[in-house]
């Protein structure tokens, strides 16, 4: 099992939704975040005064997959999250040693 946390830009988020779930994969965690990366922030003017926005607003989605899936999600993920600007974001893997159901106490891949 492998863990995907996706970080993407706030209005990707149902494009990458709809792609995943076109792959079977239904249950993530989306959390809104701010974060900055090579983009920096940028400058605002707000009543008249200039500000520095350094964190932007960024959705992480978290799931965990088996490792048939990995791949797919990942490809899946990037393809419908591109703008081809700075800022689109990154996409991490991690292993995943245990999972398991509360509800059922089902453990591993069957817990997914």
């Amino acid at each position: 099992m492998k863990k995907i946390e996706a970080i993407i830009k706030p209005f990707k988020l149902e494009e990458v939704k709809d792609a995943l779930g076109e792959l079977g994969i239904e249950g993530m965690t989306v959390t809104e975040v701010k974060g900055f990366g090579r983009q920096k922030g940028h400058t605002e003017i707000y009543r008249g005064s200039e500000y520095t926005v350094d964190f932007l607003p960024k959705i992480k989605i978290e799931m965990v997959l088996g490792d048939d899936k990995v791949q797919e999600a990942i490809a899946a993920i990037v393809k419908s999250a591109k703008t081809g600007k700075i800022g689109d974001g990154k996409v991490f893997v991690s292993p995943m040693e245990e999972a398991v159901r509360i509800r059922t106490d089902e453990k591993g891949t069957e817990a997914l």
